[in-house]
């Protein structure tokens, strides 16, 4: 009969690190609630590190863990990780009750019982962190003698040690924490992914009257990044304590345990309002990000409204360009790290080359976890923009990439997007406009999506609403890595319904936003030709040629996406032209 897997017993070599707080039953007797609410946050902390560094929780015990580590310099990197965060922690409280870590690590022989692990290994690193000073880290010879010099801390020689109930004297080492430790290990950063709290705007102005625009401006900015898919945003209950206080920031990020802090102002002159706004660094205090909203005053909430939308928009760019410096520099990068280097790819541009390194990291970060929503959502994206540009056939691709997202995160608002986008490629316009509708339910600032009910609407004819749709969206995100598309979708439905003139217009400044988007030179190509200028249409179609040297008319007309009356006669218009031009038929 079939062993079960819990009973299988087997022996390996190991790191293991032994944990537990110095005073425990002290600090529970000082404040039971607030020292179990306050381990709970210093656990996120130190559980993150745990991670980076491949460590696996074994099992907790009371106020102490037990670790296991691929390698034994990944355990003591994450133990004098841990140490330095946590005397970084502790700055800021009274001495007596600062929780303070005891850690031992062993490099020993296990013995294997299911999950769970067992032998002297195990005991050797529970009993020297017996040993270990308050905030300090004990380790045996056979660790000493695997790290010394691939770690940059100091050991102290403590000798041969009689520990309880282990049969012979271990030979122990302390690590020193000098004052470099910390500038000398890689700088980790331990609070969330796009972790921020926006800070109450200051009234410049001095009148008590606009106290209540500035507050609005912060309280809705706050609700509005709290849509950003993965961000955690501080409740504005807990940022609003810190108005009108002078704040040290890096002292805020660790307190609060964000990586950003978003602080601005805002100023009324007459029938005119400035706003200034700057994102920082936490961990450095560096200045990342500064823009200024400068506008005159017509209806106060609609401009609140619009200086909301727009800084949402401009700050998700601003994250994934951030997110993305620091995982390149992560020697451990995780999952999101690689999304987000994958995310930055995508915002230089989305050409062929950006689509393919982006396509990578996204790649590489489902390798490391297989169901990571941000991932598959990127992935889907890329390949629908392959459909797009390339004429590939990979929709269906991104279709089963952004449904498998779906089912892990139905309320994924640029999920229910593409899907919705693929849906309209896919002659589905009905269903796909519903999904897009249902994208900006979950995040009003969605301008991509309502980029992508424009182009539904002209496929069906709807030139009139296909340019609506992409004012709004350039309204919500003017500085957008899809202007040129939003740009490019104007012009093709003004084409489409024969105002010639205007579709050259509108081509010729999505050009100017991406002169390398072959689309845009082909449609122009025939909005031209049909203008009569047959000179200008032949110098677009080289320009077209040069960045897609194998499009032919045969090519486009079989990437044809809907059998919609309004969308096929709007093509036959576009082949006619491109023939007036003498694009190669193919």
């Amino acid at each position: 009969m079939e062993q079960d897997q819990t009973d299988r017993v087997g022996r390996r070599l190991a790191a293991i690190v032994a944990a537990d707080i110095a005073g425990y039953s002290r600090l529970m007797g000082l404040d039971e609630v607030g020292t179990a609410r306050a381990l709970r946050e210093h656990r996120k902390v130190t559980d993150a590190l745990v991670a980076k560094h491949g460590g696996r929780l074994v099992k907790t015990t009371g106020d102490g863990v037990l670790l296991e580590f691929p390698s034994v310099v990944d355990a003591v990197e994450c133990a004098v990780a841990v140490q330095v965060v946590m005397a970084q922690r502790n700055e800021s409280i009274p001495q007596d009750r600062r929780m303070l870590f005891r850690i031992g690590i062993n490099l020993g022989d296990i013995l294997i019982e299911g999950d769970d692990i067992l032998g002297d290994g195990v005991n050797v690193a529970a009993r020297l962190e017996g040993i270990a000073e308050p905030g300090g880290i004990c380790v045996s010879s056979s660790t000493y003698e695997q790290v010394r010099d691939k770690v940059s801390v100091d050991f102290t020689d403590l000798g041969r040690q009689s520990l309880k109930n282990i049969a012979r004297p271990i030979h122990a080492y302390a690590v020193n924490f000098g004052a470099n430790t910390e500038k000398d290990l890689p700088r980790l950063s331990l609070a969330p992914h796009l972790s921020i709290v926006v800070l109450p705007f200051a009234n410049i102005g001095g009148d008590p009257d606009q106290d209540y625009f500035a507050d609005g401006v912060t309280e809705n900015l706050t609700t509005d990044l709290s849509r950003i898919s993965g961000a955690f945003v501080i409740a504005r209950n807990t940022a609003f304590t810190f108005k009108g206080k002078a704040v040290d920031v890096k002292k805020l990020g660790r307190e609060l345990n964000v990586r950003y802090v978003l602080e601005g102002s805002v100023q009324r002159a007459s029938t005119r309002l400035r706003v200034n706004v700057q994102l920082i660094d936490a961990e450095t205090g560096n200045h990342l990000w500064a823009e200024r909203f400068d506008k005159p005053v017509a209806d106060l909430f609609d401009t609140q409204d619009e200086i909301v939308s727009r800084l949402a928009n401009a700050l998700d760019a601003q994250f994934v360009a951030a997110e993305a410096r620091r995982a390149a520099r992560s020697p451990h990068p995780e999952a999101m790290d690689l999304v987000f280097q994958g995310k930055a790819c995508l915002n230089r541009g989305l050409t062929p080359e950006n689509l393919e390194r982006a396509r990578r990291f996204f790649q590489q970060a489902l390798a490391v976890d297989s169901d990571c929503v941000e991932a598959l959502v990127g992935t889907a994206w890329i390949h629908h923009q392959a459909a797009n540009v390339l004429f590939s056939d990979s929709r269906m691709a991104a279709e089963t990439s952004v449904l498998k997202a779906l089912s892990l995160a139905p309320n994924h608002a640029e999920a229910n997007r593409i899907l919705g986008f693929i849906e309209i490629f896919t002659n589905r316009i009905a269903q796909g406009i519903a999904r897009c509708e249902r994208a900006l339910v979950l995040d009003r600032n969605l301008a991509t999506a309502h980029g992508s009910i424009a182009v539904a609407n002209y496929f069906i004819g709807r030139c009139a609403e296909t340019e609506a749709h992409i004012r709004e969206a350039l309204r919500l995100s003017p500085s957008d890595v899809a202007v040129y598309l939003w740009l490019f979708t104007v012009g093709v439905a003004k084409l489409w319904n024969g105002a010639d003139a205007e579709a050259a217009a509108w081509l010729r400044r999505s050009i100017e936003a991406n002169r390398n988007y072959p689309n845009s030179h082909f449609y122009l190509v025939a909005a031209l030709a049909h203008l009569g200028e047959l000179g200008a249409a032949n110098a677009a179609a080289r320009a077209g040629l040069e960045l897609n040297p194998s499009f032919t008319i045969s090519r486009f007309r079989a990437s044809a996406a809907c059998n919609h009356p309004a969308y096929l006669a709007g093509r036959e218009r576009t082949y006619e032209g491109l023939r007036m031009a003498g694009v190669p038929e193919g």
